[in-house]
C-alpha cells in the first residue's frame, strides 16, 4: 500500500492549485468574512450553512434551474429563511424535530432541505418510489413531525392512512394548503437560533430489507476529502452547471447537490429523467457535468446516433457515476461515444462515497471503482479481519470523514480498525485501485467452487445480443446453489440462451456457467437503477 500512500500525498500536495483551477477560492473577499462567520456561529456545520455561504459568496449567480425556472443563491436563500420562520411559527417546528421529505428533484426539494436545516430540525429523505405499505411503515417507525410533499404524492400519503401534518413542495395548481411558496411570501417573526446543527437522515435503499435510517451531520471537514478529489480527478470547476440526474433523496444525488453548493454551481434538475433532455438541457445551461447512475448511461447511449448529434455537448467534460455497479462493458461503450470524461462514485448510505475512478483509472483497470477519496481508506479483511494481499478478494471495509456513526433505533455495520464494513467483497491492485467483486451475501458456493455473480454479469454484458442483465444464486439439490441468469435481449439481436450459456463457459469457466438463462422484458430496479431481486420472476 506504500504507493497508494505516495499517491494520495502526491494528491493533497496538488489540491491548492486545483483549487484555484476550479475557481473555489475565487471571489471570496474581507467583506464577506464577516456575514459568513455570523453563519457558520447561526448554524453550525450543517446543510444550512452550505446554502447560507454560497447565497453571501455568489449572490446573483443562478443556484437552481428547474422546470420552473432559474432561482439565484440569494433569492433561494430569502426563500428558505422566510420557510424556516414559517415552519417555527406555523407547525412549531424546532431543534430535534422530524421533518420528511417526499420530493422530485426540484427547487422545492433543497428549499424544504435547507429551510428545516436552518431550524437544527433533523431532515429524513424519503424515496419517492415507495408504496403506500412501504411509506406507512416508514412513517410510522420515524414518526415525523412534519412531511413536505409533492402534490402527486397527496394520494399517496392519504392511502398509507397517516395523519401527519404537511406542506406543498411542487404543485401544479393552488388547493389552498399549506404551501413553501405560501411560507416563503409570510411576513414571520424570525426563529432562535439553534442549539446544535440539524441532522440529515439518508434511508438506506432496502433492496434487500427494511430501508434502515442512516443520520449524518454534514461538515466542511467530511466534504474537504471528497471536494478535493472531486476536483483533482474529475475536473470539476466552481460556478459551472451541474445536471444531478439521479434522486436527490439518495446519497450520490444528496453529495453531489452539497458539493455543488460549495462550489457554488448552478444545479440543473428535473422531476423525472429523459435522455433526450438531458442532452438539451446540457446544450441550453451549458452544463460542465452530468451526475447520473449506470442505467442512465445505458439510456443514454441506446439514443440513436443522429439524435445524440443534435446537441452541443462541447460544454460536457465530466459525468460521474455512481449508485450501483458500473459495467466495464457500459463504462467502455459510453467512452467511445462521448469522450473520456467517465468517473465511477464508490460508497453508501452508511459510508457515504469512499472510492472515485477517474476517466485514466477506467481506461487502465476496466471494472475498478478507484482509490480512495483523500481522507479515506480501503482495506480487504479475511473473515478473521486480517489484511489480504494484493489480488486476493476479501471483505470491503471503508474509513473516512463520511462515514456514519449508527442507525436510527440502535445497530451498525461491522467496524474494524476505524473502517466500516460495506457488505461488498473485493480485491485490490498493484496500484491500490479497488475493485467490487460482489455482495457478501450474494456469492454462492457451486459444487464446492466460490462464484461471483457479478463477474457472470460483467462477461453476459459483453455479449452483443444482451442489452441488460442480472444473475443471482438459487438452491440446487445437486450442487448446493447454482446461478440464474435474466437477460434483457439487444433490439434487433435474438437471445439464445443456450448461445449465452456457451459464451460464459468459453470466456469463464464451466463452474461459473448458469445452469439457466431467462429471458426477461425489462428487470426489475429502484430509484437509483439497483435491481430490485427479491422482484425478479421465480416460475
Amino acid at each position: 500500500m506504500t504507493g497508494d500512500r505516495t499517491r494520495t500525498a502526491a494528491e493533497a500536495f496538488a489540491l491548492p492549485g486545483a483549487l484555484l483551477r476550479s475557481g473555489v477560492w475565487r471571489g471570496a473577499g474581507p467583506a464577506q468574512l464577516v456575514p459568513i462567520s455570523r453563519t457558520l456561529y447561526r448554524f453550525g456545520q450543517s446543510i444550512a450553512t452550505l446554502g447560507a455561504v454560497a447565497a453571501i459568496r455568489f449572490p446573483h449567480r443562478p443556484a437552481v434551474i428547474d422546470e420552473l425556472g432559474s432561482i439565484t443563491y440569494q433569492q433561494l436563500d430569502r426563500r428558505c429563511a422566510a420557510q424556516a420562520a414559517g415552519l417555527a411559527a406555523s407547525f412549531g417546528i424546532t431543534v430535534g424535530s422530524k421533518v420528511a421529505v417526499l420530493c422530485r428533484n426540484h427547487k422545492g426539494f433543497l428549499e424544504a432541505t435547507l429551510a428545516a436545516s436552518r431550524l437544527g430540525a433533523d431532515v429524513y429523505f424519503l424515496n419517492t418510489g415507495l408504496a403506500a405499505p412501504q411509506l406507512d411503515d416508514l412513517l410510522k417507525r420515524n414518526d415525523p413531525d412534519l412531511l413536505i410533499l409533492d402534490q402527486e404524492f397527496v394520494p399517496l400519503v392519504d392511502k398509507s392512512g397517516r395523519g401527519v401534518r404537511r406542506v406543498l413542495a411542487w404543485h401544479d395548481e393552488d388547493t389552498g394548503a399549506a404551501s413553501l411558496d405560501r411560507l416563503a411570501a409570510g411576513n414571520w417573526p424570525e426563529p432562535p437560533t439553534p442549539s446544535r446543527p440539524g441532522r440529515i437522515v439518508i434511508l438506506t435503499s432496502g433492496t434487500t430489507g427494511t430501508p434502515k435510517a442512516a443520520p449524518r451531520v454534514p461538515t466542511a471537514s467530511s466534504l474537504s476529502g471528497l471536494t478535493a478529489t472531486v476536483l483533482r480527478r474529475v475536473g470539476l470547476r466552481a460556478g459551472e452547471p451541474a445536471l444531478i440526474c439521479p434522486p436527490l433523496f439518495h446519497g450520490l444525488g444528496l453529495l453531489t447537490s452539497m458539493l455543488a453548493l460549495f462550489l457554488g454551481s448552478p444545479l440543473v434538475l428535473a422531476r423525472k429523467f429523459d435522455p433526450a433532455c438531458a442532452l438539451a438541457a446540457v446544450e441550453k445551461h451549458r452544463a460542465g457535468s452530468i451526475v447520473a447512475v449506470p442505467v442512465m448511461l445505458q439510456r443514454l447511449l441506446e439514443l440513436p446516433g443522429d439524435e445524440i448529434g443534435k446537441y452541443d455537448l462541447t460544454s460536457l467534460r465530466a459525468v460521474v457515476s455512481g449508485a450501483s455497479a458500473l459495467s466495464p462493458t457500459l463504462a467502455e461503450r459510453f467512452m467511445a461515444r462521448f469522450g473520456p470524461i467517465l468517473s465511477d462514485a464508490y460508497g453508501s448510505s452508511e459510508i457515504g462515497i469512499a472510492t472515485l475512478a477517474g476517466p485514466a483509472d477506467l481506461r487502465a483497470a476496466p471494472g475498478t471503482v478507484g482509490r480512495p477519496c483523500l481522507g479515506s481508506s480501503v482495506a480487504i479483511l479475511d473473515e478473521r479481519d486480517r489484511p489480504l494481499p494484493v489480488g486476493e478478494t476479501g471483505r470491503i471495509f471503508a474509513g473516512g470523514g463520511l462515514v456514519f456513526g449508527g442507525y436510527l433505533g440502535g445497530g451498525t455495520k461491522t467496524v474494524v480498525d476505524g473502517r466500516m464494513s460495506t457488505g461488498d467483497l473485493g480485491h485490490l491492485d498493484a496500484e491500490g485501485r479497488l475493485f467490487v467483486d460482489g455482495r457478501e451475501d450474494d456469492m454462492i458456493v457451486s459444487g464446492g467452487e466460490n462464484v461471483y455473480p457479478v463477474e457472470v454479469e460483467n462477461c453476459l454484458a459483453t455479449h452483443p445480443a444482451v442489452a441488460d442483465v442480472a444473475v443471482v444464486g438459487v438452491d440446487d439439490e445437486e450442487f448446493g446453489q447454482r446461478l440464474l441468469a435474466y437477460v434483457v435481449a439487444t433490439s434487433g439481436h435474438p437471445a439464445d440462451p443456450e448461445a449465452l450459456r456457451d459464451y460464459v463457459r468459453t470466456n469463464l469457466a464451466t463452474f461459473k456457467t448458469p445452469r439457466q438463462v431467462k429471458l426477461v422484458d425489462e428487470l426489475p430496479r429502484n430509484a437509483t437503477g439497483k435491481v430490485l431481486r427479491g422482484k425478479l420472476p421465480t416460475d
